[in-house]
């Protein structure tokens, strides 16, 4: 599943929104042209790459077309009729109402009127809709499934409006706040707008202090038009994948790590001082592709000296289907099962199956009550 993480630690707005989804891969022809399907107020919009506090971001502006005084005052239900009849695909009408939406449920309960009622000042303005509905069209060019989000600061202070003097955050985006969790800022300063809280009220499925598990695709950063003090005002935006194995990735790795930090010393344990003396030499160094003279020739002195010097210095990595089988046929029932369990995963296929667990099951003990007749 694609997902989608807000980190909104110098808050939010729809312009840092959507340059910061076009930064982390959007289509950005894709969104241009669809918004074309607006039939509004002519407009343009112009992408740079700006420098925030040491941050390279993208920065969004609408830009107004001088001949065409801008309309500032609209009602909500034309801002649904025309999105509704812009002919988007059903995921972006879906997720530009469920913001616009947010939004005018918000007005109306501060403003005390119906819904049918509200119309917007900024919010209603050209470049909020392009805003909003640009978003939209980034997450479905991106494939966005599910979104997450971090606590929102949203600044203080006041902050002048068609109303007045407002305190920060403005009426409206507080109210779109419930049920959100907030963080707080010492900015006196609007750090949070209604278009970036109808954003996160609209769409946001969870809030996550922390970035949620997964794997990382992109990252992108939309810039905000003021320059904070102290920290990049920006919006970083995470894209990546979940993964339901995720949890076993990191066991995986420490085993990787165990099991090949051995540098396959293979302290053969064969402290077998039997006397047997076999001096079976197999001193396996299998530089690979050499073809195995392995002259087992099992000399049995019957010294009973078991010197089994089995050096093993496997380059592993060569698929050694050797066939040797060594069969070692005694009459002795020694059941030398050479079982080696070789757990390295390079399928060494040896006959004796080479799988050095190196505990050398001997399965006889050696116990040897062989008679060697030989």
């Amino acid at each position: 599943m694609r997902i989608l993480y807000l980190d909104c630690f110098s808050g939010i707005s729809g312009d840092m929104t959507l340059g910061a989804l076009v930064d982390a891969g959007a289509d950005r022809s894709y969104i241009e042209e669809e918004l074309s399907k607006i039939k509004l107020e002519p407009y343009s919009m112009e992408w740079k790459r700006v420098i925030k506090r040491g941050i390279s971001a993208l920065k969004l502006d609408v830009l107004l077309d001088p001949e065409h005084p801008p309309k500032h005052h609209r009602h909500y239900s034309e801002i649904v009729q025309v999105i509704q009849q812009a002919g988007f695909n059903e995921r972006v009408t879906a997720l530009s109402l469920a913001i616009f939406e947010k939004i005018a449920f918000a007005e109306a309960k501060i403003h005390g009127i119906s819904v049918e009622k509200v119309h917007f000042h900024e919010v209603g303005a050209i470049d909020s809709i392009v805003d909003v509905i640009g978003v939209a069209l980034a997450i479905d060019s991106l494939q966005i499934e599910k979104i997450y989000a971090s606590p929102v600061p949203l600044g203080s202070g006041t902050i002048h409006i068609d109303h007045g003097i407002y305190p920060v955050p403005a009426p409206a985006t507080l109210e779109m706040m419930r049920g959100v969790p907030i963080a707080s800022t010492n900015y006196s300063l609007e750090m949070t707008t209604p278009t970036g809280a109808g954003i996160i009220a609209g769409i946001v499925d969870e809030f996550s202090k922390s970035y949620p598990p997964m794997i990382v695709d992109s990252i992108g950063y939309g810039a905000g038009t003021r320059d904070l003090p102290k920290q990049p005002n920006v919006l970083r935006v995470v894209i990546g994948k979940t993964d339901p194995y995720i949890g076993k990735w990191q066991m995986t790795h420490e085993h990787l790590q165990h099991e090949h930090g051995h540098s396959h010393v293979h302290e053969d344990h064969h402290h077998h001082h039997h006397g047997h003396d076999h001096a079976h030499s197999h001193s396996h160094d299998h530089e690979h592709g050499h073809g195995h003279a392995h002259n087992h020739s099992h000399e049995h002195d019957h010294g009973h000296g078991h010197d089994h010097s089995h050096s093993h210095e496997h380059d592993h990595g060569h698929e050694h289907a050797h066939g040797h089988s060594h069969e070692h046929r005694h009459d002795d029932e020694h059941d030398h099962n050479h079982s080696h369990e070789h757990d390295h995963g390079h399928e060494h296929a040896h006959g004796h199956s080479h799988e050095h667990r190196h505990d050398h099951e001997h399965d006889h003990d050696h116990a040897h009550g062989h008679s060697h007749n030989h």
